[in-house]
């Protein structure tokens, strides 16, 4: 049965004759094959977002159903692809199409034709179900892409042989109580239904980041959901780029949504160039691009973000760590608006939907550390990290609200640090992260056992100068104590030392948690032993001159291969400040 449009509102089509539809079917519209979903049905009326522009429709166009839901393709191809909102490859399309996408085009998400070499790991005759391992097939240098049993399919191996496949061809027949069921290496999925898993466990190890103020102040689990809000130009982009090139993740998925062209362009061009610290390879050959920019269908953005989670949770059950990045969950959020008013909904708060939060918390939750299917006790983890771009920096509102009640880490963005060219613009007065005392015990017993007690040193010492920098607008810094005033110093080499990071350093772009702790510990030591040197009345200029102050302000450029120079830094340190503590006692 074919349908008929009866009205076109930009993205938004309305369709008669639509009773046979259900919930988000896949639809083509008009002779041009436009790519729509179902989105609403009223007896059988039909309301449709189209993922591609609308121009040029009128009403009695044809509209046909495909019977299925939006799905994306998961099978070996993925890494390194480069796809838009609703996983069309976009370099396939340049080559076939030109710069611009035409409307109405039909081409495989996956390349359907190249061959892949896989190799079997298991045995014929032997009992599987959903998520054992058949094989796997080496797609890059980087990432080794696991061949399961499909979801829903169990019974014996009866047939299964390595060689070079296309993505299509049958690799092994299983046979169970429905008979015997071929199985290739491709697999569909519905986007907006979560993939299935055996148990959720509870986050308790960190993401390590190489960004101090991340790690040591504000860490997010493996496992966890995190925002980074912030005004325009506050550096949210080079965050989530520095978190996608550093975070301890094995796979990243990288969403642009609604996102300007050249930021993309960024991440296109830095990636293949940049070196991933654990393989010595290109970050593309762990990466999955999703570019759908703001000059993109607005519907398919709103489409994006689910794209994204579905490839994450298909590397997440291979038992990888996958971190994704969706950038900025704001523009999705205009999209959702868009197409809430096109399709007269009652509107909540600035025009959003009603629903808004309820979108947002199905996003997040997909995230988590989860036992995967299959005989093996494996678990993989989805870390989702999404930008949120308040309108003027506002975050009373909706979007960051809604945010905020799910998230369980806040790197709030300033713009007054930005515009003091303090990067990573975090403000540590705002931020919070509630995984902090859950990663205690592991940062304890893996990195050192005095890394809490310094964090909260470091904590402390921002409060106080916080507190002590209203004192000093009202009355001077000459009013302050000598204790005082080597607490705000303390404070700056905190913030100007520890917290500010240069992401284009080839040094400081990235700090070990090992070298993160040896930096906070000279940091105490100075503060420490300049107490004491200031209560046997050493004089506070000649402390705040010593040349051990210098070469702590540069510890953040030593190499990761020279630690051991922090020892030399602190016995420098350790003499210089206890010659000046014997020094002032010996001038009372």
């Amino acid at each position: 049965m074919q349908g008929k449009v009866i009205k076109v509102s930009g993205p938004l089509i309305v369709a008669e004759n639509m009773a046979d539809c259900k919930m988000n079917d896949v639809v083509r519209v008009s002779d041009k094959k436009l790519i729509g979903e179902v989105i609403e049905l009223r007896g059988d009326k039909a309301s449709i977002q189209v993922y591609e522009e609308t121009s040029g429709l009128g009403p009695g166009e044809a509209v046909e159903s495909t019977g299925e839901p939006l799905s994306v393709e998961l099978a070996p191809g993925l890494i390194e692809g480069i796809f838009d909102g609703i996983q069309r490859p976009l370099t396939a399309l340049v080559q076939k199409y030109g710069d611009r996408i035409s409307r109405g085009i039909s081409v495989t998400n996956l390349d359907h034709e190249k061959k892949w070499q896989f190799v079997a790991t298991a045995k014929i005759g032997e009992e599987v179900s959903a998520g054992d391992v058949l094989g796997y097939v080496q797609e890059t240098a980087a990432v080794k892409h696991y061949i399961t049993v499909p979801y829903g399919v169990s019974g014996r191996i009866v047939s299964l042989v390595g060689g070079s496949y296309n993505i299509e061809e049958t690799i092994a027949v299983i046979s169970g109580e429905g008979g015997e069921k071929k199985v290739s290496m491709l697999r569909k999925w519905p986007v907006r239904r979560g993939r299935p898993y055996k148990e959720k466990l509870s986050p308790s190890m960190p993401m390590v980041t190489g960004q101090r103020v991340i790690d040591t102040l504000f860490p997010v689990a493996k496992g966890g959901v995190a925002a980074v809000p912030g005004p325009f130009g506050s550096g949210k982009t080079v965050v989530q780029h520095q978190l996608a090139k550093w975070a301890d993740a094995e796979i990243i998925v990288y969403i642009g949504c609604g996102e300007r062209g050249n930021e993309m362009t960024d991440v296109l061009n830095e990636f293949p160039e940049l070196k991933d610290p654990k393989t010595g390879e290109p970050l593309m050959k762990r990466t999955v691009l999703i570019a759908n920019t703001s000059d993109m269908p607005v519907a398919a953005r709103e489409a994006s973000i689910y794209t994204g989670i579905t490839i994450a949770e298909y590397f997440r059950d291979m038992g990888y760590n996958v971190a994704i990045m969706a950038d900025s969950t704001s523009r999705w959020a205009e999209a959702l608006r868009e197409m809430s008013g096109r399709l007269e909904e009652m509107p909540g708060d600035e025009g959003y939907p009603a629903y808004l939060s309820s979108r947002l918390a199905e996003f997040y939750e997909r995230a988590g550390i989860v036992k995967v299917l299959g005989k093996e006790d494996k678990t993989g983890s989805i870390t989702a990290i999404g930008a949120v771009s308040p309108p003027g920096g506002d975050l009373s509102e909706p979007v960051s609200q809604a945010t905020l009640r799910i998230v369980k880490v806040f790197w709030g963005l300033s713009a007054s640090l930005a515009y003091k060219r303090h990067f990573p613009a975090i403000d540590w007065m705002v931020s919070y992260s509630l995984y902090a005392d859950r990663l205690k015990e592991w940062f304890d017993e893996n990195v050192a056992p005095d890394y809490f007690t310094l964090r909260a040193f470091i904590m402390r010492i921002l409060q106080e100068e916080a507190e002590l920098d209203e004192i000093v607008r009202l009355v001077g810094i000459d009013a302050l104590s000598s204790k005082d005033r080597l607490t705000m110093e303390t404070a700056k080499i905190v913030r100007e030392d520890f917290l500010h990071q240069n992401a284009f350093h080839e040094i400081d772009t990235y700090a070990s948690l090992k070298k993160q702790h040896l930096m906070l510990k000279l940091i105490y030591e100075f503060y420490r032993l300049g107490n004491e040197a200031v209560a046997a009345y050493a004089d506070l200029d000649d402390i705040l001159s010593c040349s051990s102050k210098e070469q702590i302000g540069r510890a953040k450029y030593i190499p990761e291969n020279e630690l051991d120079r922090f020892d030399g830094i602190l016995k420098t340190l350790s003499a210089e400040l206890k010659a000046l503590k014997e020094g002032g006692a010996e001038n009372v």
